[in-house]
């Protein structure tokens, strides 16, 4: 049995406390489930993409006066005070905006009799199949519990059986009890609200969310052979050979009406677990199955380590292959088992956070939403990326009144934080207040879906409206200065504070001094968000009149400093010096995640670039900022680098279940120390990402096959990813000195492809095709296919490395 795409763990839940952090997830974009995998007292988590609490929306003051004021005090010199002049008036004006929290559903609770001590204990998650099994020995009997969250039925399905033993157990609903001592007090007026029943079959929970709407979940039991009874709440099975459970989940109703529509789904849904699978399976596998990956060779015993072998081996030194692997193919599960095109966003938590006011909860655009869908595009997803787009575009008033309020400005201003409906800002602090970058960031999204969907109706009515409401920010924000260039401020590259501005008394500051002029990133995002549009809209044909504006406007961005480390500034005022002690690598946008130039057409910035990365401290990173670090290795060119960011993340911010955190909270010196060390999953996305940039670069003009592949994945095959017009399948074997490749062009395709230079002898073929080499250099060939065209490559190292 091949067990590469499952994850499989000696252990249950085991986390003291917040359990939930080391569930095994399940979901279908829509509905989480999570289950921690006891023996005896079994829970499983239920969660839905649309319960919210606890957000507060306040009216944004009209404080742009500040913005001048501001400016002055820059002028002085007077940085600090500047900092926290728009912070203070919106204080001072009594705005207090909440984000909202998502929030668990309840907790489905089964509790059945151990004669024995468990024996042989495996908690597996199959990531083709989204089905996580608990299986287990008590004294001669075997038991097995089975759960899925269906995409095809909307329900989630659980099942356990035996090997012919009889099933006892008694299932039950309960409110899910928080394990923060602060929130004991609001937690409890929620689970007073809490009412449940139980009728024949069916176990009815409800409670009421602060909104005055209930939330709930109906269950039905489903025994195969024995008895069946009610036992107050829950309901007890004796001596049944299988027992199938069906549950399904409602917000934002009214409890009764929802539990009789509920009720009715249940009871026609067929009650045969391997028929609801299948009928999921359909769904759920043509999505995992986009893109295939295979490193190493393929052999019958690949996948069969466990979760905990791997991190021990990891812990040595070097995170295995297989476990490598086994993180890319998690991140892409967990991605489209948590988002959906018509929902929201994936999350920190994905759907699985287990707590009513979780770490960092809202969703994150100063870095942390976008790295969520970096891998989207490439590796075959874009599908999922409109409730991305969705969920920004239904808060465009709000991002219109920031903009005008907050700075006087036309066009929009998205804060970095915000949940479902809160667009104002919220976090009211310098180093979130003055950054002004979110929006033009965001936008390099809405560009990218375009490209490699080629929807002009999107690229029309979604893309070229929501970049030009950008466009005008900067239109009115920007000061050209005598020199006829821009200045940009306040700026901010996130979340750095210069090194000449932080305190010299050692006091533990998060963010001494975050405002500055001309910040590296705020101009690299403008700039490409300028270039997206003149792009944009000449191939749609409007704007015409606009454009030579937009393009004015980019001959007055200044240029990209570098330092006298030879490293690019991070700020390109020359007040500002650079700190390397930060996680954040906003500055070296240009080159990850943008794409403004290559090493084959500026050899010498890139090298900046790459000192710049170097220079920064280890123990100043954090788990998100090591695989974006991994993807900026990649884009120089160097994936043992590259690679070598994933194996230290493996062994400081890797919880058992493969979640990832912000940080290790061990102090083990790889990575920032916080006690707390929250789940967040921006970098299991970001791993998905790194990996895929190591095997594919991909823009609108040029693809490099293998452009950054470690010399530890010396075999491999990947079919499936995908370019902007197309798709490409690789397979390379050092030791015996061959490369293959395919591309498939599904629309016009006009691009420069490089080859990797380790291999040569290499053979172009497609049936007319046309492929001249390209005056990049060595390896680089222009080509140009039509739709449906396949382009063949094939090459050979001369000396075969033994």
């Amino acid at each position: 049995m091949n067990n590469a795409n499952k994850l499989i763990l000696k252990y249950p839940a085991s986390w003291w406390k917040n359990m939930w952090r080391e569930g095994l997830p399940s979901g279908n974009g829509e509905i989480g489930a999570s289950v921690y995998g006891a023996v005896k007292e079994e829970t499983v988590m239920i969660t839905n993409e649309d319960l919210w609490h606890w957000g507060h929306k306040d009216t944004v003051p009209d404080v742009r006066h500040t913005l001048a004021e501001t400016r002055k005090l820059m002028t002085e010199e007077k940085y600090l005070e500047a900092s926290w002049n728009l912070t203070n008036s919106l204080k001072e004006n009594g705005y207090n905006t909440r984000l909202a929290a998502r929030f668990p559903v309840a907790d489905l609770k089964l509790i059945m009799p151990c004669e024995n001590a468990f024996k042989a204990y495996r908690r597996t998650l199959n990531m083709e199949t989204g089905e996580v099994s608990v299986t287990w020995k008590d004294g001669g009997a075997a038991y097995e519990r089975q759960l899925f969250v269906s995409r095809a039925d909307h329900a989630i399905i659980y099942e356990v059986r035996s090997d012919g033993a009889p099933i006892q157990g008694e299932f039950r609903l309960a409110f899910h009890a928080t394990d923060s001592p602060r929130l004991a007090d609001k937690c409890k007026e929620l689970e007073d609200t809490v009412q449940i029943r139980s009728e024949d079959d069916f176990i009815y929970y409800a409670a009421q969310n602060d909104d005055g709407t209930d939330f709930g979940v109906v269950l039905r039991v489903i025994p195969t052979g024995g008895r069946q009874t009610v036992s107050g709440n829950g309901i007890r099975v004796e001596q049944a050979s299988k027992v199938l459970v069906m549950a399904k989940v409602f917000v934002k109703g009214e409890r009764e009406a929802a539990w009789r529509r509920l009720k009715q789904e249940l009871a026609e849904l067929n009650a045969d677990y391997n028929a609801l699978l299948a009928a999921h399976v359909r769904l759920h596998g043509r999505l995992f199955h986009t893109v295939n990956l295979q490193l190493g060779e393929e052999r019958a015993d690949n996948g069969h380590k466990t979760n905990e072998e791997l991190l021990l081996d990891a812990y040595d030194g070097e995170a295995p292959t297989e476990l490598i692997r086994k993180m890319w193919a998690y991140g892409r599960y967990l991605f489209i088992s948590g988002t959906r095109p018509e929902g929201y966003p994936f999350g920190m938590y994905g759907l699985w956070g287990g707590d009513y006011r979780l770490t960092w909860c809202h969703n994150m655009a100063n870095e942390n939403v976008q790295m969520m869908y970096w891998h989207a595009p490439a590796g075959g997803l874009a599908e999922l990326m409109p409730a991305l787009i969705r969920y920004y575009d239904s808060m465009m008033d709000d991002f219109r009144d920031n903009a005008a309020k907050l700075y006087g400005c036309r066009g929009i201003y998205i804060p970095a934080g915000s949940t479902p409906g809160i667009g104002v800002p919220n976090q009211i602090v310098p180093v979130i207040m003055n950054w002004t970058s979110a929006a033009g960031w965001l936008a390099r999204h809405y560009y990218e879906y375009y490209l490699y969907t080629g929807d002009r109706s999107f690229l029309l009515d979604k893309v070229l409206p929501f970049m030009k409401e950008v466009a005008l920010f900067y239109e009115d924000f920007l000061v050209v200065g005598d020199d006829g260039m821009y200045n940009y401020y306040p700026s901010v590259s996130p979340e750095n504070t210069p090194q000449n501005f932080m305190p010299t008394d050692g006091r533990p500051l998060a963010h001494p001094m975050p405002t500055t002029i001309n910040a590296t990133m705020d101009f690299a995002v403008m700039k490409e968000l300028l270039t997206h549009l003149v792009q944009g809209s000449r191939e749609a044909g409007m704007n015409g009149e606009e454009i030579p504006k937009w393009e004015s406007m980019l001959g007055r961005i200044p240029s990209y400093q570098i330092n006298e480390d030879g490293a690019i500034r991070e700020w390109m005022h020359e007040t500002f010096d650079d700190r390397y002690d930060h996680r954040h690598l906003s500055h070296i946008y240009p080159i990850f995640p943008g794409q403004e130039f290559t090493r084959e057409e500026q050899p010498e910035v890139f090298e900046a670039f790459e000192t710049a990365v170097k220079k920064r401290l280890i123990g100043a990173q954090s788990g998100w900022s090591l695989v974006h670090m991994a993807a900026i290795y990649a884009r120089l060119g160097d994936g043992n680098k590259a690679l070598e960011c994933l194996d230290i993340l493996s062994r400081s911010c890797l919880l058992n279940n493969f979640f990832t955190l912000h940080n290790d909270w061990r102090n083990m010196g790889v990575c920032m120390n916080m006690t707390e060390a929250p789940i967040q999953m921006d970098a299991n996305m970001g791993w998905v990402n790194a990996v895929q940039e190591m095997l594919l670069y991909v823009s609108p003009n040029m693809v490099k096959l293998l452009p950054a592949l470690p010399d530890k994945w010396s075999k491999g095959k990947v079919s499936g990813l995908a370019m902007c017009t197309g798709s490409v399948s690789m397979d390379w074997d050092r030791n015996e000195g061959s490369f293959h490749a395919e591309l498939i062009a599904q629309r016009t395709t006009e691009i420069v492809i490089k080859l990797p230079s380790e291999f040569e002898s290499y053979t172009l073929s497609g049936e007319e095709v046309s492929i001249a080499p390209s005056h990049l250099g060595a390896n680089c060939y222009d080509v140009r296919m039509k739709p449906g065209q396949i382009l063949q490559i094939s090459g050979k190292t001369m000396a075969v490395v033994g």
